[in-house]
């Protein structure tokens, strides 16, 4: 059966991010001038899926006007000749979008559930807001071509640092069947470094078979007093195979300060409007902190040599 259906979990408080998300969507903050679940929709439609369903919650809202018709912008820009951005507005509206709202977070494995009357019985896509995955083919297109060999769930993996491997769901890898393709013994949620079977860890890329929402609608609380999807998975894994794939690619993480920072430098360097002005900036900026770097270097130097006064206080 093809897999024809993403669903994108958008339903978090975005915490990390205030007082910016006090009352705007996370999804919504811009890398340059792109909001961020721009990205993973682009991602879904470039692998093939035909419909998508976002979940969300309070305060979500302009998601929805996001991808929604502005005929009011779009007439301004027409009028005045702005074929461009009126390009990059209207690519925003050809999306065959679907929103239902979790109004109550229990947890990932809980806002998956929600999707179960939009996916009904049929393999799909979950897809988190927090990971760009970027590579020649994208990554929900590779879980999709692998799902067309084994008709079995696929979870996408890549290797962490061993101490940070509490921050995530991790696998215990069994045998690699292919390139990268791994049986899987069991799915671990954040496990604490000296109890990690691995350092796979899941990255935010699901492609699921429909048993998970019987799984999900059964499902005790797990880490976080939540329904972890990866609990979940586990569980199917007991009774149907759950394949993981190894992703080979560059994965940007925007779910904190520092990660969406990185990630903003790095599409702003191949951004065709600024790419030139903030590669110079960052050279004068390294220069100025290169320069600093060597003040207090003097200076904690000087403050280490014994001046004559303190020679003499010595003696």
């Amino acid at each position: 059966m093809k897999v024809k259906k993403a669903v994108i979990p958008a339903a978090g408080l975005g915490t990390r991010f205030l007082p910016a998300t006090k009352a705007m969507a996370k999804e919504m903050l811009p890398i340059v001038d792109k909001p961020t679940i721009q990205f993973i929709v682009e991602e879904a439609l470039k692998a093939g899926i035909e419909d998508i369903l976002i979940v969300t919650g309070k305060a979500k809202r302009p998601i929805e006007d996001h991808f929604d018709a502005n005929i009011e912008l779009e007439t301004n820009l027409r009028e005045k000749g702005k074929t461009e951005l009126l390009k990059l507005v209207e690519e925003t509206t050809d999306v065959n979008l679907h929103f239902i709202r979790q109004s109550h977070p229990r947890g990932l494995g809980h806002a998956v559930l929600q999707a179960k009357a939009f996916v009904g019985n049929e393999p799909f896509v979950v897809m988190l807001g927090d990971d760009l995955m970027e590579d020649e083919i994208p990554l929900t297109k590779q879980l999709i071509n692998d799902y067309e060999k084994t008709h079995a769930s696929t979870i996408a993996v890549m290797k962490v640092p061993h101490e940070e491997t509490y921050k995530y769901g991790i696998i215990d890898p069994e045998a690699e069947v292919a390139d990268g393709l791994y049986n899987v013994r069991s799915f671990v949620e954040k496990p604490k470094p000296e109890n990690a079977p691995s350092d796979l860890a899941i990255i935010g890329r699901y492609l699921l078979t429909p048993e998970i929402f019987h799984i999900l609608e059964n499902q005790a609380p797990g880490a976080g007093d939540e329904i972890q999807l990866t609990d979940a998975i586990d569980t199917l894994n007991k009774t149907q195979r759950v394949f993981a794939q190894e992703f080979k690619g560059k994965r940007y993480d925007v779910g904190d300060k520092i990660g969406f920072l990185k990630t903003s430098i790095a599409y702003g360097l191949t951004h065709p409007e600024v790419k030139a002005d903030l590669r110079a900036f960052i050279k004068e900026l390294g220069a100025e902190l290169t320069a600093e770097d060597e003040l207090q270097a003097i200076s904690a130097k000087a403050a280490k040599k014994p001046t004559a006064e303190t020679k003499k206080a010595d003696q």
